[in-house]
């Protein structure tokens, strides 16, 4: 199966930059959006063959997210049950019967870091609710994670130490992560590999010169590493600052 991972930066505006064809191209089996920064009857669009579902933010214009599938789950969960972390539309889960497919998007720990002690508060609920389904049966999510793991996984990192996304707390609570029992795919494959990133600036021409960051992932459950086949970063596609990734796994 083919899942794909996708930042929009607004739904809306990646439409109008081609999104409707380059989904079309992935023909994927799951699509996990996130930054959809919109609410229902905001946007139409259908992809023939595809179920949707989508979690708002209670704030207009702000974060959220949305799955499109071709294959209709047994139950949907939007948030991680947690009424404090589940205003801003950042996660949606599908239940199947062999596994669990979340989509999302985590918190920015802003300027000045202002958002970085409500963010570790983040870490550890949605770690302990992957957890909780883990113990049910194997997960595969994706999204936005809002952290670049090691040196490798952004450009400047001297001088981004420090900087949100590239904290000693955020990379520690990435470490707790995998270290609970999961694997960032992308590095399951190309474990040296550099110079390849999923979001740049739109600030100082950073994505003609490659100046970026890896902050997407797909990340599974330890015990789904032998039905992975590879996982993607795919640069080409525009549209947004951040790019798709993608998953492909025998399921």
């Amino acid at each position: 199966m083919k899942f794909i991972s996708w930042n929009v930066n607004g739904l809306r505006a990646a439409v109008k930059h081609g999104f409707e064809d380059a989904f079309a191209n992935f023909d994927a089996d799951f699509v996990g959006i996130q930054e959809t920064k919109l609410q229902a009857g905001q946007i139409d669009i259908d992809f023939p063959g595809y179920y949707q579902y989508w979690n708002y933010a209670e704030r207009k214009g702000y974060s959220g997210t949305a799955i499109f599938t071709k294959h209709k789950p047994l139950a949907v969960t939007y948030g991680i049950g947690v009424p404090e972390h589940d205003t801003e539309g950042r996660v949606i889960t599908l239940e199947y019967p062999d596994y669990y497919f979340i989509t999302c998007y985590t918190p920015n720990s802003g300027g000045e870091l202002k958002r970085l002690d409500y963010r570790q508060t983040w870490e550890d609920a949605f770690l302990a609710y992957v957890n909780g389904l883990n113990a049910n049966k194997p997960v595969i999510f994706c999204g936005d994670l809002n952290v670049a793991h090691e040196n490798i996984d952004l450009k400047n990192w001297r001088s981004n130490h420090q900087s949100a996304g590239f904290t000693d707390e955020e990379r520690t609570k990435f470490n707790t992560l995998l270290a609970s029992g999961y694997t960032d795919t992308f590095r399951h494959f190309y474990p040296d590999q550099t110079e390849i990133y999923s979001w740049w600036s739109y600030r100082g021409q950073a994505r003609a010169n490659n100046s970026g960051w890896r902050i997407d992932y797909f990340i599974t459950s330890n015990r789904l590493v032998d039905r992975l086949i590879n996982a993607r970063i795919l640069t080409t596609v525009t549209g947004s600052d951040h790019c798709p990734v993608e998953l492909d796994i025998r399921l």
